[in-house]
């Protein structure tokens, strides 16, 4: 070896050794740093959040939620799009605003891509049906062709308002917008987003059931997830899994109509509105639990599925390799069995 290539590795030696040293230091951090937990109610539910991290986050991540609520709730009459539903059309320069076009542009791309399955104009349908903001007896045919032609994301644009503000366009102003079935997951994606820029790197973050996760768990392994086992459970009591997935680095969001219908006359009425017919889905898929990059992207994809039904749903993930499925359906015999995505087999927990 010669002279010159000595000198190179000795000074080379004392960065190595920081590097290695500091290296040793973070992972002796990461081993023990406490794992902490946040918790509350949001959006109409409850949100979960485990975070390793040294300080207490609580504060601004509840301040992150309620800058979602104020985008995207229809029960706040502050909110970006309650002020939308009742006629404005301009979008004010704002972070709530920011989110509330954020999630516009999210859901029409998506609705685009499932021919309207996903559709954030459906609410006075869902509404017409007894869901949302009253109960009521089952609509008739007149009322709900009625209440369809004001109902498409296709009568819906995004334009810009005087002063160079963006704007929404409906073309009929009864429109009205709900972002419930992407909001939660929209509001799972804002808080990992601000957990990840605090620095912290192993997490999971649960709105209503919706779920972003990062890293490990305080036991050092892969997040472990249930999917709710599709029994009829309106006040959402029981716990029985069907499969348990380990996750991580990954958003999951399920949606299904075994908690959210109602019995009228002896029969019942799923919460899954298809804006194509105006009427409550009757087919056989039980449940949706899609993963994704994105929580957001999840939520939507899986209220798609439950109004796609089982054989669209499996179309359209073939299109979609980004996208993994676990879907539960009603067989030909009564009994539920499952179909999930090739892919999501590794991630399957043995029972």
């Amino acid at each position: 070896m010669d002279q010159k290539r000595k000198k190179q590795l000795l000074w080379q030696l004392p960065f190595l050794t920081v590097l290695i040293v500091g290296t040793v230091l973070i992972v002796r951090q990461q081993h023990t740093m406490p794992y902490q937990k946040a918790s509350g109610l949001i959006f109409g539910t409850t949100y979960h959040i485990t975070y390793q991290w040294a300080d207490d986050l609580k504060a601004p991540i509840e301040a992150r939620l309620q800058q979602v609520d104020a985008a995207l709730s229809m029960f706040n009459e502050q909110s970006v799009i309650t002020h939308i539903n009742q006629g404005d059309e301009t979008i004010p320069d704002t972070p709530e605003g920011r989110m509330f076009l954020d999630v516009c542009r999210r859901a029409m791309q998506i609705s685009a891509d499932t021919d309207g399955a996903f559709d954030i104009t459906v609410a006075p349908l869902v509404n017409l049906w007894g869901f949302g903001f009253k109960q009521g007896t089952p609509p008739t045919p007149h009322s709900i062709d009625s209440i369809r032609r004001i109902v498409g994301y296709q009568k819906l644009t995004i334009g810009q308002a005087p002063h160079g503000l963006a704007a929404i366009h409906k073309s009929d102003p009864r429109m009205m917008l709900d972002c419930s079935a992407i909001a939660k997951g929209y509001g799972v994606d804002v808080v990992a987003q601000l957990l990840w820029d605090r620095g912290v790197r192993n997490f999971i973050v649960e709105i209503g059931g919706e779920v972003v996760t990062r890293g490990v768990n305080p036991q050092r392994v892969p997040w472990a997830i249930g999917v709710t086992k599709p029994v009829d459970d309106s006040l959402a009591t029981a716990h029985t899994f069907q499969t348990i997935l380990n996750v991580t680095d990954k958003a999951m969001a399920t949606s299904g109509n075994y908690r959210n219908y109602y019995y009228k006359d002896g029969r019942k009425y799923a919460h899954t509105v298809d804006p194509h017919t105006g009427r409550p889905v009757q087919h056989s898929l039980l449940s949706a639990t899609v993963l994704a990059d994105d929580c957001a992207t999840a939520d939507a994809y899986a209220t798609a599925f439950m109004v796609m039904g089982l054989d669209s749903a499996r179309t359209l993930l073939r299109r979609h390799p980004e996208l993994m499925a676990y879907l539960i359906y009603s067989s030909t015999d009564g009994t539920n069995a499952t179909w999930y995505s090739p892919t999501l087999r590794s991630k399957i927990q043995d029972n």
